[in-house]
This record gives structure tokens, sequence and C-alpha cells, in this order.
């Protein structure tokens, strides 16, 4: 079976593997997250409506000041915290939220990581080297991931510029 290897120049935290809800979007833990009812709160959001609880995020951006921040390591203390936060461009805040929360992120790669990783993928985030592996595009527990679903999120297939390796 071969599985998408993503390289990312930045990352911090522990290795883990999860579901990835994936849009084309930035996130503000303040604006975009309802950290009581653990979903994507803001109308205009691509995830509205989806619980972030447990997931790894595969987003555009970061967005947001010191408030996002703190509301990251809250989140985590509730329980309420995405498993990992993956970007293609990320600010020094939102890195300082999930150091002092303890979540794992990667961030930097040479693709739109938005478009390689199918939304509802079973992914591994690996910060020790720097990788996003996606281990399996359709996702483990869940049928759901869907081309519908992808384009609903504003992913696209863009799988040329990333390599692909034999998985025992």
């Amino acid at each position: 079976m071969k599985e998408l290897v993503l390289s990312a120049r930045h990352a911090m935290g522990r290795k883990v593997e999860g579901h990835a809800l994936v849009a084309n979007d930035g996130l503000s833990a303040r604006y975009d997250l309802n950290r009581l009812t653990g979903v994507f709160s803001r109308p205009a959001h691509k995830l509205v409506g989806q619980s972030y609880v447990g997931r790894i995020l595969v987003l555009d951006t970061a967005k947001g000041g010191v408030a996002s921040a703190w509301m990251l390591h809250e989140m985590q203390s509730r329980d309420m915290a995405p498993l990992a936060i993956v970007f293609n461009s990320v600010n020094t805040i939102l890195v300082q939220g999930a150091a002092l929360a303890g979540i794992p992120m990667l961030a930097g790669f040479d693709e739109d990581v938005t478009a390689c990783v199918p939304h509802g993928a079973w992914v591994e985030v690996d910060p020790a080297v720097g990788t996003l592996r996606v281990l399996d595009p359709q996702g483990r527990a869940s049928a759901s991931a869907s081309a519908s679903d992808a384009e609903s999120h504003g992913t696209q297939s863009n799988m040329s510029k990333v390599r692909f390796v034999e998985r025992g």
C-alpha cells in the first residue's frame, strides 16, 4: 500500500494519529471555534458545525492574536482541543498557544497541504521527523470522506508534488 508523505519545515509536539478535518480556510481559535461545544462556530468557516475535538486540523493559515493562543490552552484543559494542527503557514502567536497547550503542530510545506490531504482521511502527525502521513485516504472508522466532501471543504487533488512510500 502506498501512502502520501508531506514534509514540514516547522514542527513541534508529540506523534499522533487521527481523522483530518481539511479546509482551505484559516483558523482563529477565538472567532472560529466554540470552546464550550467543541465545534467550528463561525458561519462563514468552511468547517462550520463540525467537531474539532480529537481531530487533526489541516488548514491554510493561522489567524488571530493573543486570545487565540490562550484559548487553545483552555480547550486542552477541558479536553476539548484538536489532536493536532497542521498549517500551510502559521504565526508566532498560535505557535506559542499550541506549545502552551501541548498540541502538536506542523507548518511550512512545499505543497498546499489543504489540497493534498483528503477531508476525513486517517493521518499521522510526526513532529520528530516533520512529516504528515496520509495512512488511509478514506479514514479508518468512517467512510464519510468523499469527493463531494472534499469539494465542499475547498480541497482538490494535487498529488503530483508529493512523494509516496511503500508501507508494509
